[in-house]
């Protein structure tokens, strides 16, 4: 009697787990390699802003110096300093220090050992690869600040920023308050009107508005920059209504059996659950009053003393585009409290993104 194999699928069951965690592993990998480029992409102009910053005038005006900040290598030898040069020798390339530089023969020392005396070398050393050190100059930011009156221009965009992001902030909160607590005739359609603001380009406007700041007597201050914020922005109204229709209007409906009113509600019911976008709000428009450039340049273009970081750092490229290294140690420091207010309400900034703008 004869029994037939049973067939073995041993072997199958032990190799799908293996190719399961090999194609995520994959999967994963090749994510992260996607994702890198793309962040390397986009931080390479920073990086090289940041590197251009710390070099030298020296470094920026030798075409084979290297791409980080660095200064040229030097020994000290019998009480002076001589460069150090890459020389192809028997031994392969070796770092010498120029001591007596002629045009088919020079004279060399070994910084490693220079005990070994000098190295007679036959070649022209005007042909050889000078070398380099990591080195920070931190000259160009001593340069920029003097120039540039940064202290001034500093205080300038702090007040413009900070006095336009109060007045955006507050009647944005009051007029999204509105929209999403009372029910008035006529409420969807004046919401849809300012949402229709938003794609109403400000170039359409510029020439109206100049004229009547022009006959209030506003051109050459700060008032065009600051007091029209002060009468809410679609887009901040928009982000902070969406996220109070996500308040509980029962928290409304307790506030107002024990006796408070609409603005006590506001205050005391409604700010406190929608401080992540209320923050995010603060930000967005402090951010984009920082980096301004056109309105402040329209309305402040006779008044120099008054103007922004952004309007004297155009002014400033132009003056000295021959000195880069200047130049991107002023767009440094112009951008460094924008970064820091950033990173220290970054949590609370991207909460009330993903709340007012994705989840809800």
């Amino acid at each position: 009697m004869t029994v037939a194999a049973r067939p073995t699928t041993r072997s199958l069951s032990l190799g799908s787990p293996m190719r399961g965690q090999l194609r995520r592993f994959l999967a994963i990998s090749g994510f992260t390699l996607f994702a890198s480029l793309v962040v390397s992409v986009f931080l390479m102009p920073l990086l090289y802003m940041t590197a251009t910053a710390f070099k030298s005038e020296t470094q920026t005006s030798v075409s084979s110096a290297p791409l980080f900040p660095a200064a040229p290598e030097t020994f000290a030898y019998q009480g002076d300093a001589y460069p150090v040069f890459q020389v192809p020798t028997e031994d392969g390339l070796r770092s010498l220090a120029l001591i007596e530089p002629h045009r088919e023969e020079s004279t060399f020392i070994d910084p490693a050992d220079p005990g070994a005396g000098p190295i007679v070398w036959e070649g022209r050393w005007r042909t050889l690869e000078q070398s380099w050190r990591f080195s920070l100059d931190w000259s160009s930011f001593g340069r920029a600040w003097e120039i540039l009156n940064f202290p001034r221009m500093f205080l300038n965009t702090f007040l413009i920023a900070g006095l336009s992001t109060i007045g955006a902030v507050a009647s944005a909160i009051c007029v999204a308050y509105g929209f999403s607590r009372f029910r008035f005739p006529g409420r969807n359609g004046l919401f849809l009107l300012m949402l229709a603001t938003i794609i109403l380009p400000f170039q359409v406007t510029l020439i109206p508005t100049y004229a009547v700041y022009f006959a209030l007597g506003w051109v050459g201050t700060w008032l065009p920059l600051i007091i029209p914020h002060f009468f809410a922005n679609a887009y901040n109204v928009f982000l902070l209504r969406q996220y109070f229709l996500t308040i509980p209007r029962d928290l409304d409906e307790a506030a107002m059996i024990d006796g408070a009113g609409p603005f006590r509600i506001l205050w005391s019911v409604v700010v406190p659950q929608a401080i992540p976008a209320i923050v995010a709000v603060t930000l967005f428009h402090f951010f984009w009053a920082w980096n301004e450039y056109f309105l402040p340049l329209v309305y402040l273009q006779g008044a120099p003393d008054l103007q922004p970081l952004s309007v004297g750092l155009g002014r400033f490229n132009s003056l000295y585009s021959g000195e880069p290294t200047v130049i991107q140690a002023a767009a440094i420091m112009a951008m460094l409290l924008p970064v820091v207010v950033f990173f220290v309400a970054q949590r609370a900034f991207m909460r009330g993104v993903v709340f007012a703008g994705v989840e809800k």
